[in-house]
């Protein structure tokens, strides 16, 4: 298999994305993309399963995230099952898609941003040679599962609404589960960096037990694994407004270049490290899931996730 099925299985509490950050070649403007089924942060999938046995393709959404020159806009609209579907290599999310044909990933975006609606719609192409056919456990039972799909590609913007073009590089995994992401985890730190010849990822992880797990991969130009040892973990400055933590394995001293979010329990940066003898510009993001599972957050996500049903 080389890349997961869009229709594959996910069973009840379960979930599946896909997961694309791009940055483009003059380093001014930035993207995210992360196809949900059986969405994570989904506070209405989260109060269906406590009533009971739910299915997670009633709980689905594309989250688009743009950054950099003209200015930020975010989409993320959680949709039920009436407007999902699902085929081996074809996605439908409400009027947006995604299509896989073995070397190229497109994504067709048609959105209304929150919290101030505005229209998002465009296209993104992401181009790889070659796949990893690697994945790997993140908690002890298997039962959440990473797999870095092309950590280093090349990915075209070409948007209508707002008008933006450009090209970058850009970063393309895949991770998937049995049960919620709070049941096996109180946190993470997660990095992606480009080398000069290659991509190294840092995934730190706190399980739920409270035992670590650290994995740190250089993958070479044709996107093969290689097992490193981890420089020391440095942390980061807390984020200004929801006081996330966040921290870096580095070789020297790290600094954060721009919080690009800070929610009450997730937070996406860019983080200027050293890794693998080179400076480095690492899309980096923390996640507090003790925080995501408390009663307040999930009142406030309605806010940034309406969902249409």
């Amino acid at each position: 298999m080389n890349f997961p099925p869009f229709d594959t299985p996910i069973p009840d509490g379960g979930y599946i994305w896909w997961y694309l950050d791009a940055l483009s070649d003059d380093g001014q403007r930035g993207l995210t993309i992360i196809a949900m089924l059986g969405s994570v942060f989904s506070p209405y999938y989260a109060y269906a399963r406590q009533r009971g046995t739910t299915d997670p393709l009633n709980y689905c959404a594309l989250n688009v995230a743009l950054y950099g020159q003209g200015g930020k806009r975010w989409a993320l609209t959680e949709r039920s099952r009436r407007q999902v579907s699902t085929a081996p290599n074809h996605l439908t999310i409400g009027p947006s898609s995604l299509h896989w044909d073995g070397q190229t990933l497109t994504i067709d975006i048609n959105e209304i941003t929150v919290p101030w609606p505005s229209r998002l719609r465009g296209q993104v192409i992401l181009k790889t040679e070659r796949l990893n056919p690697q994945a790997f456990n993140l908690d002890g039972q298997g039962q959440h599962r990473w797999w870095p799909l092309a950590p280093r590609a090349r990915v075209t913007v070409d948007l209508e609404r707002p008008e933006r073009r450009w090209s970058g590089t850009a970063y393309l995994d895949s991770n998937a589960g049995d049960e919620p992401l709070e049941h096996g985890f109180q946190s993470w730190d997660w990095s992606r960096a480009a080398l000069d010849e290659g991509t190294a990822i840092l995934y730190d992880v706190i399980r739920r037990d409270g035992t670590p797990q650290c994995l740190a991969l250089e993958f070479t130009e044709d996107n093969q694994a290689h097992v490193f040892t981890p420089p020391d973990r440095h942390r980061l400055p807390t984020t200004a407004i929801w006081r996330i933590r966040r921290g870096i394995q580095s070789e020297s001293p790290p600094s954060v270049t721009k919080t690009l979010e800070d929610t009450p329990f997730y937070t996406r940066s860019l983080v200027a490290a050293t890794l693998r003898g080179q400076a480095i510009t690492a899309v980096h993001e923390s996640l507090n899931l003790q925080r995501f599972a408390t009663h307040w957050v999930k009142w406030l996500l309605p806010f940034r996730m309406p969902r249409r049903s």
